[in-house]
């Protein structure tokens, strides 16, 4: 039985999904698959942009915190998925060896309607190179209820 089900997410919540330092060689993999945008590529290109410098696609960062988002709550829970966000946010660009410290606030829940086994979690995900965020963003998971009515 998971440990984490929609009872334990309640408003005010938060959870530490530990911390990641940008690999270099990961980053420009993921760069040159997905987001093959010069400053994403090249150190010359990205020097020369507004962002300063080589730097991760805003979605590698997103997938990073996902991968903590999943090690630290979901593979222990009831979680069944998600119908989406409203807010996504790169606050800051991510270079090459930054180290981040991935985070959870739960902003509000209530049961479903229509199926009452399972509730709406609104959650904030967050990103931050020390005091300073890079990413935020929020969604709703979804996840079962211990209750089973």
């Amino acid at each position: 039985m998971a440990t984490i089900a929609y009872e334990d997410l309640t408003p005010g919540r938060t959870f530490d999904l530990g911390k990641t330092e940008i690999d270099r060689e990961e980053m420009l993999a993921f760069n040159a698959r997905f987001d093959p945008q010069p400053f994403h590529l090249d150190e010359e290109a990205g020097r020369n942009s507004v962002l300063g410098g080589l730097c991760a696609s805003g979605w590698f960062t997103a997938s990073l915190w996902m991968r903590a988002y999943v090690d630290h709550v979901l593979a222990d829970s009831t979680s069944q998925g998600s119908p989406g966000g409203n807010e996504l946010t790169w606050m800051a660009p991510v270079f090459p060896g930054d180290v981040l410290r991935f985070g959870v606030e739960i902003t509000s829940q209530r049961r479903s309607r229509s199926k009452p086994n399972l509730g709406l979690v609104e959650i904030t995900g967050t990103a931050d190179r020390g005091d300073e965020r890079v990413l935020r963003f929020s969604f709703v998971g979804l996840f079962g209820t211990r209750e089973q009515d």
